[in-house]
């Protein structure tokens, strides 16, 4: 498009001398703050509303301009939105493309038959009969443990999509971050339950950043429709991801729980890599019913058997688990961690990786982006390696293996190692009790340490080397993961 009016700008502008022709993009800030109130209704969501408004009008923070730009040009723009040069770069031309515009292009209908195929997804190691059997019934038999995009969100869309027509239902609850733009089954799921009469409770989150707007719509779409929503705790940002669905079936009452690192969200689902946990077992069935009264009756949480939760706890508690492998090392037994995030930047909690390094213990960050801590470092972190994943899908779960004399202990959810995540936001880590599904999560780890075509390598100084394949087979873990099987799973060992 903006080829095409560079070739035509003498059409455009008629008996003007035109000196020179120049492309250049502005980033806004697009955050903002919010003044709590009681009256949540009301007041804080017309403030919400009003910021939205707002935010094209946002302060420019930096320019992108096409390569050898006209100085009048840099000065003048430099000047209108008080930009100073280190906030201003250039980029070839070919480069600056509008992601957002070209997107709507390629997601026409009618180039579906011509955009890239994704892989068949492939069916869950723990769930071999998907498709053939009742959800609710193989739930009560076992665990499953799924990760996606290479298992399909079909399973969870499934169970709310049943539970929404099925009269045994008493009730679901489920926390809300991003949703599918568009036609949501999840938010369909919800709203055809309220309507059948279930007690149907949603916390959503009306603050997760570029998506307000959309969980607004849709809170406000769910609340008409009778469901009970929650907008949000308080100054807090509500990141956990949890469902929640009562069943009361003929023998007894059931509760079908889902603990997941990624939204209820179709659309990412296929893009983003996410675990997700689908049982009926007591502990995380009372763990979630507890932290569920804990943020819809904003009651203090009794202790919880599998779940960490901030902003509670879990800062120490993580830092806890350290510590017992710092002390199992120095005491000459085996240990070892192996962490998988988006990011690490908590203070805290690099000062308790550093001590446990010092301490003896081998351990490997797999960190996609933000990484404070300094890996290799003499004296510090020698005994610490990171490695980055950046490849055709979004890495997005969060993993934390504690090697436990052996016996390992393994949690996955929604929290990074950041200040935000432990002090401003709910978040939740679960604890996996089944040894197949923790074998599962550990084969993750092993195929990121693995991958030799998409890990880079951080160096001691904070910058990024692509990870050295010193005469490997090529292994790309975005390949790989389709092909996992229950064999593979059950022979992993880490250190």
């Amino acid at each position: 498009m903006e080829d095409i009016v560079r070739h035509n700008i003498h059409h455009l502008f008629r008996n003007v001398e035109i000196s020179s022709i120049n492309l250049f993009r502005i980033n806004r800030n697009g955050d903002f703050t919010l003044e709590e109130s009681e009256d949540i209704e009301t007041n804080f969501l017309d403030e919400l509303k009003r910021k939205l408004q707002t935010r094209r009008s946002g302060r420019v923070v930096r320019m992108d301009v096409e390569e050898n730009p006209d100085p009048w040009l840099i000065r003048m723009l430099k000047i209108q939105w008080d930009l100073d040069d280190l906030n201003i770069f250039q980029i070839p031309r070919e480069s600056m493309i509008d992601f957002s515009g070209i997107n709507q292009i390629v997601s026409h209908k009618e180039f579906k038959n011509k955009r890239h195929q994704l892989p068949p997804q492939v069916k869950p190691v723990s769930f071999p009969e998907l498709g053939t059997r009742d959800l609710f019934e193989v739930l009560k038999e076992r665990d499953i443990l799924m990760h996606h995009p290479y298992n399909s969100m079909e399973p969870v869309l499934e169970l709310l999509e049943k539970a929404a027509d099925d009269p045994y239902v008493l009730s679901i609850k489920i926390t809300i971050y991003r949703l599918a733009k568009g036609d949501s089954r999840v938010s369909a799921a919800l709203l055809k339950a309220a309507e059948n009469g279930k007690h149907v409770s949603v916390l959503f989150e009306v603050k997760a950043r570029f998506d307000e707007e959309n969980n607004l719509r849709e809170a406000q779409k769910l609340q008409k429709a009778g469901c009970f929503v929650i907008y949000g705790v308080s100054s807090l940002k509500t990141h956990t991801k949890l469902l929640l669905i009562v069943r009361n079936e003929p023998d007894r009452v059931y509760r079908y729980v889902h603990l997941s690192s990624g939204n209820y969200n179709e659309t990412t689902s296929r893009l983003y890599t996410d675990i997700g946990l689908l049982s009926t077992r007591e502990a995380y069935a009372n763990d979630v019913s507890e932290f569920f009264n804990v943020i819809t009756g904003h009651s203090h949480p009794t202790t919880y058997r599998n779940l960490i939760t901030s902003p509670r706890d879990m800062r120490n508690q993580l830092i806890a688990l350290m510590r017992t492998e710092a002390q199992n090392a120095r005491d000459g037994k085996a240990s070892g961690i192996i962490i998988k995030f988006n990011s690490v930047q908590d203070k805290e909690f690099i000062d308790a990786l550093y001590e446990t390094s010092q301490a003896g213990v081998p351990i490997k960050l797999i960190v996609r982006g933000m990484c404070c801590l300094r890996p290799g470092r003499k004296g510090l972190s020698e005994n610490i390696e990171v490695i980055s994943i950046v490849g055709e899908y979004l890495e997005h779960s969060r993993i934390y293996y504690f090697h436990n004399e052996g016996e390992p202990k393994v949690y996955i959810g929604s929290a990074d190692a950041m200040v935000r995540s432990f002090d401003r936001r709910i978040e939740s880590l679960f604890m996996l009790e089944q040894e197949m599904l923790r074998q599962q999560a550990m084969n993750i780890l092993r195929y990121n340490l693995r991958d030799n075509v998409n890990a880079y390598t951080m160096k001691e100084d904070g910058s990024y080397v692509i990870k050295e394949q010193n005469g490997e087979e090529l292994f790309n873990i975005h390949k790989e993961f389709y092909k996992v099987t229950k064999e593979i799973i059950q022979e992993v060992k880490l250190f």
